[in-house]
């Protein structure tokens, strides 16, 4: 079963008790509720509003210690979730990425100099010709981090570990992997 599949299946599982617990929600649940049926009904959101529903509400609450606003924080999700799909990556990879990088800060710049909630070097906006692009910007961050990550996941030939090296800049070790991998499996996935 691929981990798509078990994703699916995990949500279908736990969508019931997620969606009785939203019923009853009191009046910040309400306002938590009605973001979330915003950032569904957004254009680059969820082929299935229920599994978007499911997975959102999922992940909102490990990200309110970082982006305590409701509202804003499910748009975020729903950026991220559309940006990892759209290059075949799994959203809760990203979304530990994002922790390990910039703990979710859009305006983090490391001492090397990378950018964004991704930590974006900027050499890549020449090397692709589009220097104008703004890498503290969400929308341009989350493309240019995700489409690098895949990249590096295929020429790496599947491997996770590899990739994440990379993408740090420390091949042939494991620290970073790790770190990311763990974050993903403890607050980022929705379990078996």
């Amino acid at each position: 079963m691929s981990l798509f599949a078990k994703f699916i299946a995990t949500l279908a599982c736990v969508s019931l008790a997620l969606t009785a617990s939203l019923a009853k929600a009191d009046e910040t649940n309400s306002e938590l509720t009605a973001a979330l049926r915003s950032a569904l009904n957004q254009s680059n959101s969820f082929e299935d509003p229920y599994i978007g529903q499911v997975w959102l509400t999922s992940m909102s609450k490990p990200l309110s210690r970082w982006v305590p606003d409701a509202e804003r924080r499910l748009a975020l999700l729903t950026q991220i979730h559309h940006e990892a799909v759209r290059v075949g990556l799994e959203p809760g990879l990203v979304l530990a990425l994002i922790q390990v990088e910039s703990a979710f800060n859009s305006y983090a710049i490391s001492y090397a100099g990378a950018r964004g909630m991704m930590q974006i070097m900027p050499f890549w906006k020449q090397e692709i010709g589009r220097d104008d692009d703004n890498l503290l910007d969400t929308s341009t961050n989350l493309r240019y981090g995700t489409t690098i990550l895949a990249h590096y996941i295929s020429i790496e030939k599947g491997s996770v570990i590899r990739a994440l090296a990379r993408y740090n800049g420390s091949r042939g070790q494991t620290w970073y992997p790790k770190r990311v991998l763990t974050y993903w499996s403890n607050y980022w996935s929705l379990g078996e």
